[in-house]
């Protein structure tokens, strides 16, 4: 575990706020996360009832250092339709510098996929972690049989390295306590340019009220 702690700032786009998370969005995301739960299947999304205790979970990850979540709120209804989070910051060896931080915890509510949130909340997040952190990589990670998530990891510029066996926590209902194969995807410093403009050429091809954009169909 490192000593040091992940501080997310306010992040701010066209379609997205990503606000630090908090107590105040539990009545959102409760609601948000009830609208239609087909493509939750292998993603930690509370049901309405429990999104109070999601986020104490969250904060208290984040009390520990290793982690910054995020609620995912829309700047069209200023209501939130989601989460998200950095988390595992890496170091580089023998020196108090970020060297990589993942970004995962990432779900949106039916109705905010397919609307552009998805890639503007990674463009967002891309563009901190790389430019203002400094760091040589973003990871990213879905469980290998999540068809759905893994294509948006690439639609927004992430590259699949590979798939790591029994690697992460499992989500999957009828799974508790077991390991899942992971599919691992990053982006490197000398990535980012060509993912930036890509995100941004995405998110210039769609109005800002779009639902067409597939990459926001996705949970991770």
């Amino acid at each position: 575990m490192t000593d040091l702690r992940l501080d997310g700032p306010v992040l701010e786009g066209a379609r997205v706020r990503l606000e630090p998370l908090g107590t105040q969005h539990a009545a959102d995301l409760g609601a948000a996360a009830e609208e239609d739960r087909d493509s939750y299947g292998f993603t930690w999304v509370p049901r309405a009832g429990d999104a109070a205790r999601y986020i104490d979970e969250q904060l208290a990850r984040a009390a520990a250092g290793g982690v910054a979540p995020y609620a995912q709120v829309s700047v069209a209804t200023g209501r939130a339709v989601g989460a998200t989070a950095y988390l595992d910051p890496r170091l580089w060896p023998g020196e108090d510098r970020l060297c990589a931080v993942e970004v995962g915890f990432t779900w949106l509510a039916a109705s905010a996929q397919g609307t552009g949130i998805n890639s503007e909340a990674k463009l967002l997040l891309f563009q901190h972690a790389f430019e203002e952190w400094g760091v040589a990589r973003v990871d990213l990670k879905t469980d290998a049989r999540n068809t759905r998530c893994r294509a948006a990891l690439e639609a927004v510029g992430a590259r699949f390295e590979g798939v790591l066996r029994q690697w992460s926590t499992s989500w999957a209902p009828g799974e508790d306590g077991l390991l899942r194969d992971s599919a691992m995807f990053s982006v490197i410093a000398a990535d980012w340019p060509r993912t930036r403009t890509r995100l941004e050429g995405r998110l210039g091809r769609l109005p800002a009220d779009s639902s067409a954009d597939s990459a926001g169909r996705s949970a991770s």
